[in-house]
């Protein structure tokens, strides 16, 4: 019997360059996957794969981290040398920024040096143009020996001859064999035939045309006006979020009203009553209410796409650094620290981008202060109910100071165990303005996580928080005879202190899964939808008890798939305890001082 050939691998093809360069989206043009993009480094931290039809063959595409040299000591800069090094691999594209092309040419000859196939993408071109830099991509082409296209992936130029020659490639190319060492031993040769190369394709015109960037850098990054103005801006970012955000929000909360009284409730009528009040409360009342804060994140999340995709960003870090390094860190770790804003789970991983074990460490025990979208619906939500409309802003504001203060509080108590001394180097990219096409799409991304997040730990969690305050059915809802009753009465003692009604811990209890949860069970324990768990709980709490519950939600113990992100990036099972209980410790004792100077009833 003759012997099966083995199926030939699926063509792969690497695209890598250096930070900043427009790799993912590139690599969303390519492929139709909407990657995370931002304008600032470090964004990509993980290998982001897709498959994608190129003439009439299924290839592999391999979205790798930034990096800025073979040689680098990083873990993404290692991570990204494995992979070139030990996987095979069919072609590399080449991803480089057309307006600094002289300076990033050293990596792109190491890249060259690997043995692969390679396609250039000169990327940001119309920015090139701009500044009078003129690129002869046919000098360059026969220097690099490797086909040369002038892209810009963000309005979708040029991305057919890149298609066209990947295609060409695919028919030609072989898995060559790689000499690793050559490619990232550090060799002066590189930068030498890089300035050769350089002067030979490269005109940059004598005098560069004036800069808008120069001229608002000179305002945001002011030293005495430059925080300040950072803070302004995220006031207006919650003015936005409440002035859009929240009309949507009543229009979708009108919808399941209408569906729940019109069809719903009457077809549910000669239902058991546990069964009517599992649907009712339970599903639509609990998960409806967490899902109808879905226009309020999409319009938050447009709004940081804004922020992010301009380049404002990596100016915040640049700006922030030298107060981060009092803490025993540099201006990432903040950038790492907004980045959590979003979720704390890929902020987390972009800690990668700092070398120092250390400095990782005491940037992942900050990061989970972040004000995450999980709890800005919460605190957005609770905000609304004790606060006027004219107040929350401000409120809003004051959490997202307190949760810098806190994550800065903590680096301070923690730097002589976890600083580091790795000096920052970042480049400031010129500011952009984003196509509304990248801000739907970071807007989807963001929204479509979230409502897989309510299909499952939301749900689940929401509809478990109703059968303990239910269960059993004899007794009144969330009275003292169910389990939740129960529950609370046993943890009771820890929360009586800060001013939270033993029965509201339990949605803080079930917080540590999913924050979402929050919300949702708050709706179920009181058994009120969105349009009526304001007034409820504006009803049987004072404010100081509502400021208690958002302080403590703002800070305490990060979400489950935050601390299994922190215990699988740390490898260490003592940090993730720790990751842990601090928060934790934190949240009840700067509760406990809030409830005990505000309520006179504590004193």
């Amino acid at each position: 019997m003759s012997a099966v050939p083995a199926p030939r691998p699926r063509p792969r093809i690497a695209v890598v360059g250096m930070p900043n360069t427009g790799k993912s989206t590139l690599f969303n043009r390519l492929s139709g996957v909407q990657a995370r993009v931002a304008n600032w480094p470090g964004m990509t931290v993980d290998l982001l794969r897709a498959r994608v039809l190129l003439g009439a063959t299924m290839v592999e595409l391999v979205d790798l981290p930034g990096m800025y040299s073979l040689h680098g000591m990083g873990e993404d800069e290692r991570l990204v040398r494995h992979f070139l090094t030990q996987e095979p691999l069919t072609a590399l594209l080449v991803v480089v920024n057309a307006a600094q092309l002289e300076r990033q040419l050293p990596l792109l000859l190491q890249l060259r040096a690997l043995g692969r196939p390679l396609v250039v993408a000169l990327n940001m071109a119309d920015e090139a143009r701009r500044l009078g830099i003129r690129i002869d991509c046919e000098k360059l082409a026969r220097a690099l020996r490797a086909p040369v296209h002038l892209v810009d992936a963000k309005h979708g130029h040029g991305i057919a001859p890149v298609q066209e020659e990947l295609r060409r490639l695919l028919g030609s190319a072989a898995l060559e064999a790689t000499d690793a060492g050559a490619a990232t031993r550090e060799d002066a040769r590189f930068e030498e035939e890089a300035a050769r190369i350089a002067a030979a394709a490269i005109d940059v015109a004598h005098a560069l045309p004036a800069r808008l960037t120069d001229r608002v850098d000179r305002l945001l990054l002011h030293p005495v006006w430059g925080v300040p103005l950072f803070f302004v801006l995220v006031l207006l970012l919650f003015e936005i979020v409440y002035g859009i955000g929240l009309p949507l929000q009543d229009g979708l909360q009108w919808l399941i009203d209408a569906a729940k009284s019109t069809w719903i409730e009457p077809a549910l009528a000669a239902a058991a009553p546990p069964l009517r009040s599992f649907v009712l409360e339970g599903v639509i009342d609990g998960v409806g209410t967490v899902v109808t804060f879905l226009p309020i994140i999409l319009v938050f999340f447009i709004a940081m796409a804004v922020v992010e995709d301009s380049g404002y960003l990596v100016r915040v870090a640049f700006l922030m650094d030298r107060w981060m390094a009092r803490l025993g860190l540099d201006g990432r770790a903040f950038v790492m620290q907004l980045m959590g804003m979003g979720c704390n789970v890929p902020a987390i991983m972009g800690t990668r981008v700092l070398r120092s074990r250390r400095q990782r460490l005491l940037s992942m025990l900050i990061i989970p202060f972040s004000l995450c979208s999980a709890r800005l619906q919460v605190l957005v939500f609770l905000a609304a109910a004790f606060f006027t409309r004219e107040v929350a802003p401000f409120v809003m504001l004051a959490l997202y100071t307190a949760s810098f203060a806190v994550a800065f509080g903590t680096a301070l108590v923690w730097r002589r165990r976890f600083s580091g001394d790795e000096p920052l180097v970042l480049e400031l990219p010129p500011y952009r303005v984003p196509t509304l096409r990248s801000l739907l799409a970071q807007g989807w991304q963001s929204s479509r996580h979230f409502l897989e997040s309510a299909s499952a730990f939301i749900l689940g969690g929401v509809l478990l928080i109703w059968w303990l305050t239910h269960y059993p059915f004899d007794a009144a809802p969330a009275s003292a005879d169910t389990l939740a009753g129960q529950l609370a009465a046993w943890v009771a003692p820890v929360f009586a202190p800060i001013g939270i009604d033993a029965i509201l811990s339990i949605a803080l209890l079930f917080g540590f899964v999913a924050k979402e949860i929050v919300l949702g069970g708050l709706a179920v324990i009181y058994g009120a939808g969105q349009d009526e768990l304001g007034r409820v709980l504006a009803e049987r709490l004072t404010w100081q008890q509502g400021a208690s519950f958002m302080l403590f939600t703002l800070i305490y113990t990060p979400c489950l798939s935050s601390v299994a992100t922190i215990w699988r990036e740390s490898k260490s099972a003592a940090f993730t305890l720790l990751a842990i209980a601090w928060p934790l410790a934190v949240a009840w004792t700067a509760s406990f001082a809030f409830y005990s100077i505000a309520s006179p009833a504590a004193r």
